[in-house]
């Protein structure tokens, strides 16, 4: 290791932490920041969340008995001083690579990571059932879920919260706090109160004082309220009192002292606690500090001038780029056309989209479920709403699909973006089981494009229809297709046969197309882009059956329940038998690694379909017919 970091050299595990002096956390926590910074410049990762939380990382391992007290952390953008601070500080350089540290807290990777997360809002439910389960045990554990502000924008947040303070648990909720909302709040006299409302000496007033208090009803409510009012000149934190939890609060972040002195004296308190610490995104580089968003996740940088790796000026455009620049385009043709997106405007490709049609945007924050149905409200009332969300979170909210879109039959078109592997941020992103779910739905149509121009005709055809719609299109750039995103459309339900061959056909879906048709035309199959998954072609699958002994079905889903699936289901339906090889990810969840190196992995890159075609290719009779 670097010798410029000689303390964190000591620091195989949060008990060699525990045994410095609290004299020594602050050099602590500048070594751990300039690791983050050396580190993650070499190797990119998520950036700019993970320097904010140094200070508060180092203070729950400092005053929590980690791993007996269990720390549990949301979504996870943030764990990185939490890795380096528990055994993984050498293998940082490997996270979200292939075979390296996972991008998020993973229960099988450490047991400092007591819950596994990557989706937002879920640590506060988690804490709660983990406090319930050391109650039910007889066990003394201390409990700590710590959430960010973005990730509180959830409703199932707040349940949680609403459950714990019901329940009485013996819980700890820090809000990490990065946005800055409250930052006039924060300083020497928030400080000062955070401490003395979170004393032994405040709080056993205060529960002595409750005891006389209840047998005078009068002034009982007298003081209840003006104990509120108190807080609430110095904290927001009336919300979270009427949920039942102690708010502490709003605390400097950055503070090590303060934090620990605080946290010391929550560490202990029972039933709800809750500690609003305010953090700076980015803290201690300038340039994250002034653009959190660009430096959320980052490839190589250089640590020293604090410039990200220019763009390539040729590079193809990405998915979501077609998206945007097509959503525009229909915004501008259509006056009913909206943008939904759950708080993935840059994600999805919707900045631009934001900037010239604001009151045709609603970014509704981490709230999936909320979107789908805000998306039916609108169509209920004339509007063409589109909500743009990634295959992943459309997961959150499959009941709203089916309950308030499907069943009343209402024109929401779903863009659907990071369909399929994903890359690096592994098994909790890839949106690898889209088309299964989505294909059992009634009225919904679901379109997988081939490249960006058929992207763009199938988000039109999507806006043709008189009900819910869903394209489906992975990250990253197309093949380079030249696109239009004027007005035409597809025949819905009709693929198309782009290489008539002999013996075997190659059905491909969405941009596994591609690869598919350069193994077939290798060996004179016939290549076929199906375009829908529902409705299918069933005459062209019909057709390819009677006049080829073998079918191979191509698809970035998982097999089981997908396109292959609704293919079989066909030629059973009509009574056919055909030879069929189904082709797509496995039946278990996928690692991280880039999208390249996963679905060569899973035999899906154009030399693994060649291998394979190449393979079967001898095995079909040159033509097959059926009754």
């Amino acid at each position: 290791m670097n010798s410029s970091f000689p303390l964190l050299a000591q620091i195989d595990s949060p008990a060699a932490l525990r045994r410095l002096p609290e004299s020594s956390l602050s050099a602590v926590a500048a070594e751990l920041r300039g690791y983050l910074i050396e580190t993650i410049g070499k190797s990119g990762g998520h950036f700019a969340a993970n320097l904010g939380t140094v200070e508060l990382t180092i203070a729950l391992h400092y005053i929590f008995e980690t791993p007996e007290d269990r720390l549990v952390w949301d979504v996870g953008h943030q764990t990185y001083p939490h890795k380096i601070l528990t055994g993984r500080r050498e293998a940082l350089s490997t996270i979200r690579k292939l075979h390296g540290l996972a991008p998020f807290p993973q229960r099988a990777e450490s047991p400092f990571d007591s819950f596994g997360v990557g989706h937002s809002s879920t640590s506060i439910s988690a804490a709660l059932g983990m406090a319930l389960g050391a109650r039910a045990r007889g066990e003394h554990r201390r409990i700590a879920a710590i959430i960010g502000d973005g990730a509180m924008t959830a409703g199932m947040a707040y349940e949680a919260l609403n459950h714990a303070g019901h329940l009485r648990a013996d819980m700890l909720v820090i809000l990490n706090d990065n946005e800055m909302s409250i930052s006039p709040n924060v300083g020497g006299l928030s400080n000062y109160l955070a401490r003395i409302l979170s004393g032994h000496f405040y709080t056993s007033i205060r529960e002595e004082g409750k005891k006389v208090l209840r047998h005078v009803p009068p002034m009982w409510e007298f003081a209840r309220r003006a104990e509120e009012h108190v807080k609430g000149m110095v904290a927001p934190g009336t919300l979270f009192e009427e949920m039942g939890f102690n708010y502490i609060g709003p605390v400097n972040g950055h503070d090590l002292p303060t934090l620990i002195q605080t946290l010391g004296n929550l560490r202990d308190r029972p039933g709800p606690q809750f500690l609003h610490v305010v953090t700076c995104k980015g803290k201690g580089f300038a340039p994250a500090e002034q653009d959190p968003i660009a430096w959320h996740g980052v490839t190589r940088f250089d640590p020293d001038t604090g410039t990200l790796p220019p763009g390539k000026p040729d590079a193809k455009p990405t998915y979501s780029q077609v998206f945007g620049s097509w959503i525009c385009d229909a915004a501008s043709r259509d006056p009913r056309v909206l943008g939904i997106t759950p708080a993935m405007r840059e994600g999805s490709g919707l900045v631009e989209f934001e900037k010239r049609f604001a009151d045709r945007y609603f970014d509704v924050g981490i709230c999936e479920q909320h979107a789908v149905t805000l998306a039916a409200g609108l169509a209920c009332e004339g509007m063409h709403p589109v909500v743009a969300i990634y295959s992943t979170f459309l997961q959150r909210a499959y009941d709203q699909l089916i309950h308030d879109v499907a069943l009343q039959n209402l024109p929401v078109v779903f863009a659907i973006d990071r369909a399929g592997p994903v890359g690096q941020d592994g098994a909790t992103h890839h949106g690898a089981f889209d088309l299964s779910f989505l294909r059992c739905i009634p009225n919904l149509v679901v379109m997988a494009p081939a490249d960006e121009a058929e992207c763009c005709a199938m988000l039109n055809t999507a806006l043709s229809i008189e009900g819910p719609t869903a394209v489906r299109y992975p990250r990253g750039a197309g093949i380079g297709r030249p696109f239009d995103t004027g007005a035409a459309t597809l025949p819905v339900g009709q693929g198309e046969i782009r290489h008539p061959g002999h013996g075997l056909a190659v059905l491909a879906f969405g941009v596994m197309v591609e690869p598919a048709m350069q193994a077939a035309r290798k060996f004179g199959a016939t290549g076929v882009n199906m375009r829908f998954i529902k409705p299918l072609d069933e005459a062209l699958v019909l057709e390819l059956a009677r006049n080829h002994g073998h079918l191979v079905t191509v698809e970035d889903n998982v097999v089981a329940g997908g396109a292959g699936s609704a293919v079989a289901e066909c030629l059973a339906r009509h009574g056919l038998s055909v030879t069929i090889t189904h082709l797509g990810l496995p039946d278990q969840f996928l690692e991280h690694g880039t999208r390249e190196e996963l679905l060569a992995a899973c035999g899906l890159d154009e030399s693994g379909l060649e291998d394979t075609i190449g393979a079967l290719m001898p095995l079909a009779p040159r033509a097959h017919q059926n009754p």
